[in-house]
Formats: structure tokens, C-alpha cells, sequence
């Protein structure tokens, strides 16, 4: 039977964030929401039975998680016409490079209200730790573990003008920051770990020196890898654009293709035609 509360909530979805390592970073508006939900939707219950236990609360929970989440969403998005759920995750923001938004997605096309209460990120603390731009930057999630998609993955990410912040294992971490230094360059970057807790840290260097610092040392704990937006991008080298005039003048005329190389490596559009007429001559 679920427990009676006072006050109960409004029913729709609630989307809480937890603390991820210092319990006393749980809001209280976070604490209030969860004592009073009629069901908590979990990742893990023996992780949110003791975030209950620490604001001494009992409320009946649900596991939603990626192995069981379509089969169990459909009755999650029923219970919220006359029920409050509340969706936590192991530990920092729902969502959060986990399979929770398609619930909030349902849960918009039948109408439920939503409601977020924010908190805790991981993301966002490795970002105050790193001393790296934060102006801009990307949430990146977590590489593939096969070595051919995270290259694939890595390549993607190259020419993104921020900063980006990954998520990794301790036992994966020296292979993918040194896939990072051979796919991005060796940029600056700050391996965070152990957030809020008592062995907080972060780590910087660039990212084939943190390769070999961890090489044969795999850190414990959640790990957030922030790295650092690529630098200015050198000029062109005259012979690649005279290279790429040459063949652009095989397929157009003189003025195009000055046009078409300006474009594309930035030059003065004048002086290529110039270049373009005398090799035509």
C-alpha cells in the first residue's frame, strides 16, 4: 500500500535532481518533492533507498532504466493523469546522457504536467573545476567503446569551436584521452573526479600527458574529461590553394573558380582570379 502523505502533489511528472557525492547537495525542494511523490521512478532502488533513507522518507519505487524503459514507460505515462511521479537518476540531473527524455517527451504528448527541479550535474561541476573556457561548450556523453566508432565519434567532435565535456570509466580513461590527443591535437584538458566528495580533484595537462599519467594508474570513481576548444586554425598553404585552383579551373571558368577557392580557404578573391589568369596563360 502507498504510504498516505500531506499535501500531496499535483499529478504529472517531476523530474528531480540528486546529489552526485555529497548528500547534503540534495535541495530541499528536491527532499520535498521526493517525500511526497506517489512513486519514484529509479535507476537503481538500493541507490535512491538511501537518498530516502538520508531525508527519511519511505515512497514506493519504480525501476525505469535503459533495459526496461519501453516495456515500462506506457504505465509510468498512464499513472501521471492521477498520480505525481518523480524521476531521479543514480546520481546528478535526469536526463543527463540517460534514456529519461522520451519520458518527458510522452509524458508532453498526453498532456501530463512537468515540472523540473534542478540541481547537481556532473557536467556542469567538471566545468567550474576545469579553468577552461566555459563561454561554449558541448556535452559530449560518453565515447564508444569500440576502438573504429570512438575514432569516428572523436573526428566529429574536431572541429567544434568549444569546449567539450565527456563522461568516462576509470579502467577507459588512459585509451580515450590518448584516442583525444591523436583525434583532437594535444589540448589542454582536466580529468575530474570524485565531485563533491571527499577525494574531490581535477587533473590537468594536456591530454597525451593525462594518457600517460593514468596509463598504468586507473583512477577510481566518476570521471568528466573537459577539454579545451581547438586554436586558431593555420592558414592555407599557397601550393594547397594553387593545387585546388588549378583543378578548379579544369571545371570552370576563371572568375568562378577564383570564387569557389576563395570561399573555401579564405583568401582574396582578386588576387586568386589574378593567379587563375596567369595559369591560364
Amino acid at each position: 500500500m502507498t504510504p498516505l502523505v500531506e499535501n500531496p502533489l499535483e499529478p504529472g511528472l517531476y523530474i528531480v535532481a540528486t546529489p552526485i557525492g555529497n548528500l547534503g547537495d540534495l535541495s530541499p525542494r528536491a527532499a520535498d518533492i521526493l517525500s511526497r511523490a506517489d512513486v519514484v521512478a529509479v535507476e537503481d532502488s538500493r541507490v535512491t533507498a538511501g537518498l530516502l533513507r538520508h531525508i527519511g522518507v519511505k515512497r514506493p519505487m519504480l525501476p525505469y532504466h535503459d533495459h526496461n524503459a519501453e516495456g515500462v514507460r506506457p504505465g509510468l505515462i498512464a499513472r501521471m493523469g492521477t498520480e505525481a511521479v518523480a524521476l531521479v537518476s543514480d546520481a546528478g540531473t535526469p536526463l543527463i546522457s540517460d534514456p529519461g527524455y522520451k519520458l518527458v517527451r510522452d509524458a508532453r504528448a498526453a498532456g501530463h504536467t512537468i515540472v523540473t527541479i534542478p540541481g547537481p550535474c556532473a557536467a556542469i561541476a567538471a566545468l567550474t573545476l576545469a579553468g577552461l573556457p566555459t563561454d561554449r561548450f558541448l556535452f559530449a556523453g560518453f565515447l564508444p567503446s569500440k576502438a573504429g566508432a570512438r575514432t569516428t565519434a572523436i573526428a566529429e567532435l574536431a572541429g567544434i569551436r568549444a569546449t567539450l565535456v565527456l563522461y568516462e570509466s576509470g579502467p577507459r580513461l588512459a585509451a580515450s584521452l590518448s584516442a583525444l590527443a591523436g583525434g583532437l591535437g594535444d589540448r589542454d584538458a582536466a580529468v575530474t573526479r570524485e565531485i563533491s566528495k571527499k577525494f574531490e580533484e581535477a587533473v590537468t595537462g594536456t591530454l597525451s600527458s593525462l594518457a600517460a599519467r593514468y596509463a598504468d594508474a586507473p583512477p577510481r570513481g566518476e570521471i568528466a574529461i573537459v577539454i579545451a576548444p581547438p586554436g586558431d586554425a593555420p592558414p592555407p598553404a599557397i601550393e594547397d590553394a594553387d593545387a585546388a585552383l588549378a583543378e578548379a579551373l579544369t571545371r570552370l571558368p576563371a572568375s568562378k573558380a577564383a570564387g569557389e577557392i576563395a570561399k573555401k580557404f579564405g583568401l582574396d578573391r582578386k588576387a586568386l582570379y589574378a593567379r587563375a589568369m596567369a595559369m591560364k596563360a
